[in-house]
């Protein structure tokens, strides 16, 4: 019943359908969506799994080139089977995107190859307590010291947090006020100046953490980038990473739907199916077409960034109109399936938690709204 017809969309090539559908007969032979309790244990076996199946190595840019759309239909096909399989290889990508992109020859060789066969966990540790889309009101500060630099604060909702080998750590460092005076580290897990603050739980479990930095001392040979580069390193990470939260929102999207549809027309009620009723085609026509134009917004940004455009506005388009389009399909596919749909582990009930949390992280869909705004306008204004 799955719909595949997307992936003949000129925004692909012949590779992207062809690794969408390895990925795909892959996922439906190793994942099942059950992890039971122990959350860490099972997002470590995932990224292993995730590692030896080889798909990590397309998230994490080891030749200096990530390739977005490939990014998003895996992010897509791996949260349609499974959302916490979708979580391990995106926070392997986010965590180690930054390293791909700006790290020396060094770093790429120390870290790179071990985050993309699984033998190491990614984190990126941007969000503070007073800080999470507002990036310019950093707190956590990092200061020369010799050939080091000393960090000290706190970031929060870290994904990965207390499983992780390393960290993409963004500290300000003072060369300009604002986001202009920051810069990004990468921080060894095992290094004595960092503590594992506090575990958080949330709705759909993943390992999370706030971090916490006292005299933390990280090498300058840590630093990606330059010195003040730090909001540039990572508003380029997350560019990339952005666009693919909106694949990951169509593949939640999608896998309700296919499940809506399928109980539509099986469901007996009143001496026909549920899907006879036409108030049950409304919904479906309102869910299909939703997830529709997602999904061209969507994969719009990701060609746009793969041609080396700048994607600000287009991310920023996708991610909210996915995410925001898949609560609601995900929403519908509940209702449509009564009192199954709110059973635990139901699917449609773990899609329901699963995408509460794409509609705040990475930027929530106000801010997204402000991006979108605050691109327009400039546009307006070159073109005055």
């Amino acid at each position: 019943m799955r719909d595949t017809s997307y992936l003949d969309w000129p925004f692909f090539e012949a590779r992207h359908a062809q690794l969408a559908s390895e990925l795909d007969a892959w996922a439906t032979q190793h994942l099942d969506g059950a992890h039971g309790a122990d959350v860490d244990a099972a997002c470590r076996a995932l990224v292993v799994q995730l590692g030896q199946g080889g798909w990590l190595a397309h998230a994490t840019g080891t030749d200096g080139k990530i390739d977005t759309r490939a990014i998003c239909l895996m992010r897509e096909t791996l949260a349609r089977h499974d959302g916490l399989a979708d979580f391990a290889f995106a926070m392997q990508g986010l965590g180690s995107g930054a390293i791909g992109l700006f790290g020396s020859l060094e770093n790429k060789a120390r870290y790179l190859p071990d985050v993309a066969s699984g033998k190491l966990i990614a984190a990126f540790a941007l969000s503070e307590p007073q800080a999470g889309s507002d990036v310019a009101a950093m707190a956590c500060a990092a200061r020369r010291d010799g050939d080091a630099y000393v960090l000290d604060g706190e970031k929060t909702w870290i994904s990965n947090g207390g499983i992780a080998d390393f960290y993409v750590v963004f500290a300000r460092t003072g060369e300009a006020p604002g986001a202009r005076g920051i810069s990004a580290f990468i921080v060894d897990a095992d290094n004595p100046g960092l503590e594992i603050a506090e575990r958080i739980a949330v709705i759909a479990p993943h390992p999370l953490a706030r971090l916490r930095f006292a005299d933390c001392r990280v090498p300058v040979s840590q630093r990606l980038g330059e010195a003040g580069q730090g909001f540039k390193v990572a508003m380029a990470t997350l560019d990339v990473f952005r666009t693919s939260v909106a694949a990951a929102a169509l593949g939640f999207a999608r896998r309700a739907f296919d499940e809506a549809l399928n109980h539509a027309t099986k469901r007996q009620m009143f001496g026909q199916t549920l899907a006879d009723f036409q108030l049950t085609q409304a919904k479906l026509a309102q869910m299909a077409t939703g997830i529709d134009a997602a999904a061209l917004l969507t994969y719009r940004a990701a060609w746009q960034r793969d041609q080396g455009r700048k994607v600000t506005k287009e991310a920023a388009m996708a991610k909210l109109t996915a995410t925001e389009t898949a609560q609601q399909v995900i929403d519908a596919a509940v209702q449509l399936f009564g009192g199954m749909g709110v059973v635990s582990d139901h699917p449609v009930e773990r899609l329901y938690r699963e995408i509460r949390a794409l509609r705040i992280y990475e930027g929530a869909s106000e801010v997204q709204q402000l991006i979108i705004a605050r691109e327009l306008l400039r546009e307006a204004a070159v073109d005055a």
